[in-house]
């Protein structure tokens, strides 16, 4: 039997959640973007001695949903989304990042539109990080 590189499951979690300050501001200043509408991949390649996991976080600007409870539920989307193709990203990148998940679109979408984009933005991540 032969088994996968990193055994992955499924779940999202508090060790994979990106909360700390300093890496926030550092992933505005220095990290660099892809964009799939309606979402807005900003990452950063983190020192393999402070992380050991990828970390994420996902974002949806009040701005643009001016209810908490439009803004809550864009983000659980955005939060499954990630947690069932974050396979993709473990298993075929080397190193460890910081992601920041942006909602930039102006109304919400179905669950299914934002789990294709998710696919989308997590592939051209890959493509840029490998090549």
């Amino acid at each position: 039997m032969i088994l996968p590189l990193h055994p992955m499951s499924f779940a999202f979690p508090k060790d994979e959640r990106l909360k700390r300050k300093k890496l926030f501001e550092a992933l505005f200043r220095e990290g660099s973007s892809i964009t799939v509408y309606p979402i807005k991949l900003i990452y950063l390649r983190t020192p393999l001695s402070t992380e050991k996991k990828n970390q994420a976080a996902m974002a949806v600007p009040k701005k643009n949903f001016r209810k908490a409870v439009q803004r809550n539920r864009v983000k659980r989307m955005l939060r499954e989304a990630y947690r069932l193709n974050k396979s993709q990203v473990f298993n075929n990148s080397y190193g460890k990042f910081a992601f920041l998940f942006l909602y930039i679109g102006k109304e919400m979408v179905p669950y299914g539109d934002i789990e294709r984009n998710m696919q989308a933005v997590l592939r051209k991540f890959l493509k840029k990080e490998v090549s």
